[in-house]
């Protein structure tokens, strides 16, 4: 992951990143640009979690990333390995994929997929994300009712907001890091991106015969795992939700942190990313006091005990006037 500002020049390799993104990635470009657009260099996005969890997060300036199995949808992954089986199982859908990548780097195409195959258990059981949500001025104060009423009950809740850079997946400290946009998509349209996809590929043919065909492996690679791990039922879609995504066993880095906690009643393994500028290597403008827009708490009987509470952790991880940065929401749902 590296921080750039759109409006200046990106270095060399920065510029071919982005270049390739928006051939093999035309969905997630877009999505991308218009997020960041309004600054040209930060966007806000609100994680919804546990009172507990976030005082976990702030005291330790960890972000904890779990296991996709572990999600609320039972379907995840496989939703979206199932739209790409039927696409390429289309025999024309295929060939047009193969014709148009052989034309650039050939073998490329099918030793992708190949890779892909060999590495689906893996991607299926072994990727680790950080959930968060697009976050608007209007929530600024009570947050998404519809995201409190899909993660309440009787447990306290709240919603840290940060202040995320323009994100590249190229950085030396989170390198091995993914950040992308889900997609809330139907068969239809699934299909449609990837024919888009195809369209690109021709169109620029010449230039990405010039690219390392490493490069392009990779870059056709990540399409399909992030097309499995980034697409969601379209009756998701009110959650406007991007994912920090995390495969220790196929890009492992030795910034991230495995520990086992229990969630739920259930013993996990988790990953924490390290949000703190005094671990060698994480760029200052990636440590929490930087990060940190608002802290919302959810309607709760114990709102004032918690106010306190965080405007306490949050002075003490370094976050400037905590005190006018924490929000109670008063919307009347019972807790």
């Amino acid at each position: 992951m590296t921080s750039i500002d759109q409006n200046q020049s990106a270095a060399p390799e920065l510029e071919l990143t982005m270049l390739l993104q928006g051939i093999f990635m035309p969905y997630a470009t877009k999505q991308r640009r218009k997020h960041y657009e309004p600054t040209g260099s930060h966007a806000r996005f609100v994680h919804y979690t546990t009172a507990e969890a976030a005082i976990k997060i702030i005291k330790s300036k960890r972000i904890w990333m779990r296991n996709t199995t572990c999600m609320s949808d039972y379907r995840e992954v496989t939703h979206g390995y199932d739209i790409l089986r039927k696409f390429f199982g289309e025999n024309t859908n295929k060939e047009k994929f193969l014709k148009a990548l052989e034309e650039c780097a050939p073998g490329v195409a099918m030793e992708a997929i190949k890779l892909f195959d060999q590495w689906f258990p893996d991607i299926q059981f072994n990727t680790y994300i950080t959930a968060v949500s697009e976050h608007v001025e209007e929530e600024d104060l009570h947050g998404r009712l519809s995201m409190w009423r899909a993660f309440g009950g009787n447990v306290a809740r709240v919603a840290i907001v940060l202040s995320v850079p323009w994100i590249l997946e190229d950085s030396k400290a989170l390198d091995n890091l993914v950040f992308s946009p889900v997609a809330y998509l139907k068969e239809d349209e699934v299909f449609a991106e990837l024919h888009a996809v195809v369209d690109k590929v021709r169109t620029n043919t010449a230039f990405l015969r010039s690219v390392d065909r490493k490069l392009i492996l990779n870059f056709v690679f990540n399409m399909l795992m992030t097309g499995v791990v980034c697409l969601k039922h379209e009756g998701f879609r009110e959650e406007r939700e991007w994912r920090l995504i995390y495969a220790p066993k196929r890009l492992s880095s030795p910034f991230m942190e495995p520990s086992t906690e229990i969630m739920g009643g259930i013993p996990q393994t988790i990953y924490k990313i390290p949000i703190d500028n005094t671990v060698a290597g994480i760029p200052g403008d990636l440590d929490l006091s930087k990060l940190f827009d608002r802290l919302i708490i959810a309607p709760s009987p114990y709102s004032w005990a918690m106010y306190e509470s965080f405007v306490g952790a949050l002075t003490e991880a370094g976050i400037a006037e905590a005190e006018k940065r924490v929000s109670i929401s008063t919307i009347p749902i019972r807790t």
